[in-house]
């Protein structure tokens, strides 16, 4: 019997993830990708002998990128070099006032002893609960398909969620163990790879303190794109064929199913098809407005992640006082982090964070120089100029130099910027969105957009716009849950 044929849009995490899936399970699986090459946002660029990742930076929740390998008897080890980052990263709140956050709860809890008396006792206890809602989370929740509420209904399920409170923002919870304003921020701000403020967040994402404190910040050597080529080469062993520069034009229907895709270089057929690009451009252009599953409206009424203004450069020097991961939060944290995800103009005093992998691997920079990665995060659909870059390039430098004591500008010797328009141009980014729908309580499991199409039969969505929500470890997730819910329907 001729094996089912699969069409995955999009060479993205998601897109590699369910691909292999599927191969795996029998598929004969084609992944389409509009640029060059993978990774989707995840992808890398070489200039002047530094080598750039251009998207995700944080290497979070090893335990999920084991699983996902040990699916096909395979170990990240295979493919590339892990090594543990201490510092963790370093957070920046004014002059003469850095905080590097040390890797392991021991130290941790000095530190934060340090800071407020007895606070130590209160991170153990925090992270107790939190280490409860990381594997039931992450083992069980993300897992779910979000296709019904009946999904939800096993009562020991049922009695774990009752105790991963959902109903009660991050920010209130974490009030409740701690009163220093650095630990409150420090402690806030894995919300914001969440995408929403910490008002507007269920205390049920404290897994990610968990991920980040006792499961720690980890760095493939080589580079973020190390992950991405390995999972291309999993993904080229279990029988996937990947074809690149092929912008999909239009999914081809007949009597509500999908027989097919046109792009540039014609007609391709399939059986099935993964829509692993922007949900909401795979609908709204590549369909008929009949086979669409939801309206304009209910796109313009999603909380979106925010968008990014990145700027990627090169120094001829090693730069002082900065460490791998740096989160400059000198500007309030509170105010400003509202700035990123409800006011519809530029932010007047952005947080920034600042990656140097260069201090971990020299394999990203010449010698005696460093590779120096900056992202601004702001809104959503803002109006996107060179003159509004440059200034926040200036703004933002200002800052880092004087915090870090040193002459930068002048040392750069390459710099490439990426905002909205590039988001909107590269990945048909909803807005220029960088990461995503929010994680609000509302657009939560069966809240968010589904993955399976509602008006074509056999089209089935992955990534960042559906379950289980934005970031690389959830991609990754995605991908596996889709092709176990095809496998359900085709066998």
């Amino acid at each position: 019997m001729q094996p089912k044929k699969v069409i995955v849009i999009g060479a993205g995490f998601s897109g590699i993830s369910a691909a292999t899936s599927l191969a795996r399970k029998g598929y004969e699986v084609t992944v389409l990708e509009k640029n060059e090459g993978p990774g989707g946002r995840a992808r890398v660029f070489r200039e002047q002998g530094f080598t750039f990742d251009m998207g995700p930076s944080w290497y979070w929740m090893p335990d999920i990128f084991e699983a996902y390998f040990q699916k096909f008897g395979r170990k990240p080890a295979d493919y590339y070099e892990l090594v543990r980052l201490d510092p963790s990263y370093t957070v920046i709140f004014g002059e003469n006032d850095f905080m590097p956050v040390p890797a392991g709860l021991p130290a941790l809890k000095n530190l934060f002893e340090s800071l407020e008396k007895g606070s130590g006792a209160k991170l153990e206890k925090f992270m107790q609960q939190a280490a409860y809602k990381y594997q039931v989370g992450m083992q069980k929740l993300v897992y779910k398909p979000g296709r019904s509420f009946s999904e939800f209904l096993d009562p020991r399920l049922l009695a774990d969620i009752m105790r991963m409170d959902i109903f009660s923002s991050i920010r209130r919870h974490i009030g409740k163990y701690f009163r220093n304003p650095k630990i409150v921020q420090l402690m806030e701000f894995p919300v914001l790879f969440l995408g929403a403020v910490p008002e507007n967040t269920p205390a049920l994402y404290s897994l990610m303190n968990y991920a980040d404190m006792a499961l720690g910040t980890w760095y493939p050597m080589g580079g973020m794109h190390k992950i991405v080529e390995g999972m291309v080469k999993l993904a080229e062993e279990e029988g996937v064929q990947f074809k690149y520069n092929q912008a999909v034009q239009e999914i081809v229907l007949e009597n509500g199913r999908a027989t097919g895709l046109k792009t540039a270089a014609g007609l391709l057929t399939a059986d099935i098809l993964v829509a692993g690009a922007d949900y909401q451009h795979v609908e709204s252009k590549l369909l008929p407005e009949k086979f669409r599953s939801y309206t304009p409206e209910y796109w313009n009424n999603r909380v979106l992640a925010p968008s990014s203004l990145i700027f990627y450069l090169g120094i001829n020097k090693k730069l002082q006082n900065l460490t791998h991961h740096n989160l400059f939060f000198d500007e309030d944290f509170g105010p400003h982090a509202q700035e990123i995800y409800e006011d519809p103009a530029w932010p007047k005093k952005p947080l920034f964070y600042v990656s140097v992998p260069s201090k971990t691997d020299d394999s990203v920079a010449p010698q005696d120089c460093e590779n120096l990665f900056i992202l601004i995060p702001v809104a959503p659909g803002l109006t996107d100029t060179e003159t509004i870059r440059e200034k926040y390039y200036h703004l933002v430098m200002d800052r880092l130099e004087k915090l870090t004591k040193q002459n930068i500008r002048e040392h750069v010797v390459y710099k490439r910027s990426y905002a909205h328009n590039n988001f909107i141009q590269d990945y048909n980014a909803f807005k220029g969105n960088a990461y995503g729908l929010a994680n609000t309580l509302m657009q939560t499991a069966i809240l968010k957009p589904g993955l399976k199409s509602k008006k074509v039969t056999n089209l089935y969505y992955t990534g960042q716009l559906t379950v289980p929500g934005p970031g690389v470890p959830p991609s990754l997730i995605s991908g596996q849950v889709v092709a176990e819910e095809i496998a359900k329907e085709y066998g």
